[in-house]
């Protein structure tokens, strides 16, 4: 094998920065309709310092919590949280999995409200 046939088999490949783009735009986001019902992949941060909704990461939206990871009661408080933030009832929104981990899908049945960082996704689609 020669020099150059050796180097080209060790180069990684690298995509180009607009490749990247357009792919990143073909990765399903952290938000979905169904219905009327908005379908959310969140990334729970129990203990945190202040209740807020951060920045997508991935397929997920980042939520964090200052209510502590014991028994569920970090959920419980996120879905009241949620609850406010798109001005529904918390009985509006369901855990679909999750309870008990940072990993969690949640339902909110017809959201008045819709937070910026979620609209903007939506917008996308």
């Amino acid at each position: 094998m020669n020099s150059s046939a050796k180097r080209s088999r060790n180069r990684s490949v690298s995509a180009h920065p607009a490749c990247l783009a357009e792919q990143s735009e073909e990765i399903s986001p952290f938000c979905a309709w169904d219905g009327n019902t908005l379908v959310l992949n969140i990334l729970g941060t129990p203990g945190a310092k202040r209740d807020a909704i951060g920045k997508p990461q991935g397929r997920q939206l980042r939520v964090s919590v200052t209510a502590a990871p014991v028994a569920g009661r970090a959920t419980d408080h996120m879905v009241r949280f949620l609850a406010e933030a798109f001005g529904v009832s918390p009985t509006q929104i369901t855990v679909v999995f999750g309870r008990f981990n940072v990993n969690k899908q949640l339902r909110i049945t017809d959201p008045a409200r819709i937070p910026p960082v979620i609209a903007k996704a939506l917008a996308r689609k």
